[in-house]
């Protein structure tokens, strides 16, 4: 099926150059019709979101061929017939499917397209509400297709209208040589209002539709991003085994969003311009069908044709080799901005401990660096950028006079009128416009490769952990049949593939309060995380009760932005939980001070003490009432009666929770029902073992 698009585009562009020559206007329909079948079948071998283009172009030039078909037999309205699009123009469908599928065969355009098609590929229900219509319920790929195709096809009629405001320009122009005043004012009032108010509700409609789509495109995605950054711990296991993609904050909002706006921008411009470039191809082919060689007699068929894609070869060539070094600057200068953005919201973060620290002088020469960085990749980018604007402001200056310069001769010996004249400097100007767009648009190109190449190795970065977990062998976690947790056959394993603690045949009962002593570095936090099931380095079996909840606390807690409800509710969703118990969950965990500012949004990560965090940590497990508590060193900013407090509200108010709690002070003993100690074995490893029980607290 392929091939045989390929042999019908092929087919009709013969046909076309045939037609092109000067055969009559019915050689035209065949023509069109092949390139139609051309156009459907070469589709679908190609991306969605390219798909959509090839499609509505098929359409497009289905409408041409009935309008040309209608005035070829005077059955067209007179009032339409300076509507009817030129003869050549059917064909530009065939021309863009060849283009388009040539295109989808580049590697990074399939790059491209392979992000762009997890918008218009997804199935998940959505809707939309239309002007007129209502809510429609649709899947979100169906809405973004609707939306790209519709957009399509405006960009493809606003041409349209500035093909026949090429030919109100003429007209106009020549009932001014005319004086024919009569005529002057029927064009301006007749054609050029209708056409200008046709022509500004269309941008209007499209500028809506246009944003609508961005916006819902760059949510969808922006979703799917972070759903896979965050899942099952992707984003924790991208740092510790160090491939995390610098910025992942900013590769998600910022370049997200650049991707989504760019890819439309350029996409719809390109074809905007294609389109252009095939209509006035045609016209100014016609208007200088008889050219000679300027000082000669030989004639040149389409002479401003050859001279227009010549000049902007020369042009576009001279673009790439001066601007090309910008795709590599733009990239850089993206990682620096964003690491001294890191480094500004880092500062703010731990603004007490600098202060305690007066390490004041020592962040202004961090920032002063970072910063020196942007400003001279930036003076880098300066530098290229005004080689680049001395080369296309020339080019465009000279673009303006050199219509004029090969028509006026023709002119001035009456071979055209003004207004063909005129008619053929706006056509000139247009197809320089086409050709142009690769010249004009060179910065934003570049920057927007560098865009793409943010994303796809921040996608790589994702797909090389989960990949690991796979590929390696890891720690699996299972059911176990009884209450206790299991641990079998486990090795607990660095990043890099040390093996860092082993335990075998080691069970966490189920009741009561466990502390797991030992020294710094002996795998104890670790081992917390493999049960936890965010650190899959190593091997092994941690079997947990089946539907029995686990909750881990840090030492250093995680204070979420926003009101102080969302802080001691974290992880739980808005509204789990009601005021009275938010408010006794924090008196319980000794912090009465904060029970009546559940609405008040601070910066409570720099606001609170360390102490008061871990009580934070606490409020929130006592809301969450889970099944296994971990407490890893969670009280250690604690003072030793407090903990003590702590540590009995916690046996009383979770008694049918089990605590495990890593901690050094000799004092946790004795709130503990049973210790195990990691100690070395012969083989440098460290392994748990339950050494004795200890008293119970007095």
């Amino acid at each position: 099926m392929l091939k045989a698009g390929i042999a019908a585009g092929l087919a009709s562009l013969v046909l076309f150059a045939i037609w092109f020559g000067g055969a009559p206007f019915s050689s035209m329909l065949p023509t069109a019709l092949l390139g139609l079948a051309a156009a459907l079948i070469m589709s679908r071998h190609i991306p969605k979101f390219l798909k959509v283009f090839t499609a509505v172009l098929a359409a497009t030039e289905a409408l041409m061929v009935i309008l040309a078909i209608a005035d070829a037999y005077d059955v067209l309205s007179p009032a339409f017939i300076g509507y009817v699009p030129p003869a050549s123009m059917p064909i530009g469908a065939t021309v863009f499917a060849f283009v388009i599928y040539a295109v989808s065969r580049i590697p990074v355009i399939q790059t491209i397209m392979a992000i762009a098609d997890r918008y218009f590929d997804s199935r998940a229900a959505s809707e939309i509400h239309l002007p007129f219509i209502g809510r429609v319920r649709a899947r979100e790929g169906i809405i973004g297709t609707a939306l790209l195709a519709f957009l399509v096809g405006m960009n493809l009629f606003q041409v349209a209208l500035s093909v026949r405001f090429n030919f109100f320009s003429r007209d106009m122009f020549n009932a001014l040589q005319a004086k024919d005043a009569s005529a002057f004012w029927y064009q301006l009032f007749w054609v050029f209002v209708p056409l200008a108010a046709i022509y500004i509700t269309a941008a209007l409609i499209e500028i809506v539709s246009q944003y609508v789509l961005r916006i819902r495109w760059r949510a969808f995605l922006n979703g799917l991003y972070v759903n896979e950054w965050l899942n099952e711990g992707t984003h924790y296991r991208m740092q510790i085994v160090g491939r995390e993609a610098d910025n992942p904050d900013q590769r998600i909002a910022e370049d997200l969003r650049s991707y989504v706006d760019q890819t439309y921008s350029l996409t719809l411009g390109l074809m905007n311009q294609s389109a252009t470039l095939v209509s006035f191809i045609a016209i100014l082919w016609a208007l200088s069908r008889d050219f000679t060689l300027p000082g000669t007699e030989y004639p040149v068929p389409g002479l401003l044709v050859w001279v227009a894609i010549l000049y902007a070869l020369v042009g576009t060539w001279l673009t790439h080799l001066i601007g090309r070094p910008l795709i590599g600057l733009y990239f850089e200068q993206e990682r620096v901005e964003a690491d001294y953005r890191f480094s500004l919201a880092r500062l703010r973060e731990y603004t007490e401990q600098v202060a305690l620290l007066s390490g004041e002088g020592a962040e202004k020469e961090n920032l002063h660096r970072r910063f020196s960085w942007i400003v001279d990749n930036f003076m880098r980018i300066v530098s290229r950028v005004m080689r680049l604007t001395v080369f296309q402001s020339a080019y465009f200056q000279a673009n303006v006079v050199v219509p004029y310069i090969l028509t006026a001769p023709y002119y001035f010996v009456d071979r055209i009128t003004l207004g063909q004249m005129q008619q053929t400097v706006g056509a000139f100007s247009s197809v320089q416009s086409a050709l142009t767009f690769f010249i004009t648009s060179y910065s934003s190109i570049a920057n927007y490769k560098a865009v793409v190449d943010r994303l796809v190795s921040f996608e790589g970065a994702i797909a090389d952990v989960q990949r690991d977990e796979t590929a390696k062998e890891h720690i699996t976690l299972g059911s176990s049949p009884g209450r206790d947790l299991q641990v079998a056959g486990l090795k607990v394993a660095l990043p890099d593939g040390r093996v860092l603690m082993r335990a075998d045949d080691v069970a966490f009962r189920h009741g009561g309060m466990t502390l797991l002593a030992g020294p710094s570095g002996s795998g104890k936090s670790t081992l917390f995380r493999a049960i936890s099931g965010i650190w899959p380095f190593g091997k092994g079996k941690i079997l947990a009760p089946e539907g029995q909840s686990m909750m881990l606390l840090p030492q250093r807690p995680y204070i979420p932005m926003g009101p102080l409800r969302f802080a001691v509710t974290y992880p739980g969703h808005r509204g789990s939980y009601s005021d009275a118990a938010i408010k006794e969950a924090l008196r319980a965990a000794r912090l009465p001070q904060l029970a009546d500012r559940l609405d008040e949004e601070r910066a409570w990560a720099q606001t609170l003490s360390l102490g008061e965090q871990q009580r934070l940590a606490i409020a929130r497990a006592l809301l969450a009432k889970p099944d296994w508590l971990f407490l890893d060193e969670a009280t250690a900013a604690l003072d030793e009666p407090t903990e003590a407090e702590i540590y009995g509200m916690l046996k009383e108010k979770l008694s049918d929770s089990t605590i495990v709690s890593i901690g050094h002070r000799s004092t946790l003993a004795a709130f503990h029902d049973r210790l195990v100690d990691m100690q070395r074995t012969e083989d440098g490893l460290y392994t748990p073992v339950e050494r004795r029980q200890p008293a119970p607290a007095q």
